[in-house]
């Protein structure tokens, strides 16, 4: 009996080395590869944990979403308040530059009613209180003069449309006389004073 078995053995061993033998070698080692094993399944603690922190990712993107979001509201409020301010502040702008030519011929005609005569110096009298009244109005509204007398040449306030050689060495750079009065709305030039500039 045992010689039987054993003969009975022989074919198999020798069909499980001839199977051996015509395998590849690469189909040999992928057998023994340990990546090919399947994933080793995560607790359910370690599920939980693992979607901890996926939600805590979520969690502070959003909140750095939200933040970005309410800085740029911000901003936009800020700047909208700015803008309205200064609609509000300047929004005469248009209507006071259109009345600065009025402004111009009450000071021409002042400047030619420097006379000895009664008449004349009581129209003058009436013209001067119309104009400084006109004037009142217009300073309240925040329109003021921009100065030039003998003042250094800035070209932040004054356009220069000549140059001429100064008479002292002191007025050079300096503005010597003022063709066009300049004017400011609230700080802001809204005509540059054109003046002539001695060099």
């Amino acid at each position: 009996m045992n010689q039987t078995e054993e003969k009975e053995l022989q074919p198999e061993e020798l069909n499980t080395q001839t199977d051996a033998a015509t395998q590849p070698d690469g189909a040999a080692a992928e057998e023994n590869n340990p990546q090919d094993e399947p994933a080793r399944e995560l607790s359910p603690e370690e599920q939980m944990q693992q979607q901890l922190a996926e939600r805590d990712e979520k969690i502070a993107a959003q909140q750095d979403q939200l933040l970005r979001q309410m800085a740029e509201f911000d901003n936009y409020r800020k700047r909208t308040l700015k803008e309205k301010a200064e609609l509000i502040k300047n929004g005469g702008e248009k209507t006071i530059t259109a009345i600065l030519p009025v402004i111009d011929d009450f000071e021409r005609a002042l400047q030619n009613m420097k006379g000895e005569s009664e008449e004349v110096s009581a129209l003058r009298e009436g013209v001067e209180l119309i104009y400084h009244k006109l004037m009142k109005t217009l300073g309240q509204e925040g329109l003021q003069r921009i100065e030039t007398h003998e003042a250094d040449f800035n070209t932040d306030y004054h356009e220069a449309i000549a140059l001429v050689p100064a008479p002292a060495e002191e007025l050079k750079g300096r503005i010597l006389d003022c063709v066009q009065t300049g004017y400011t709305l609230n700080d802001k030039v809204i005509r540059h004073a054109k003046v002539v500039v001695g060099q």
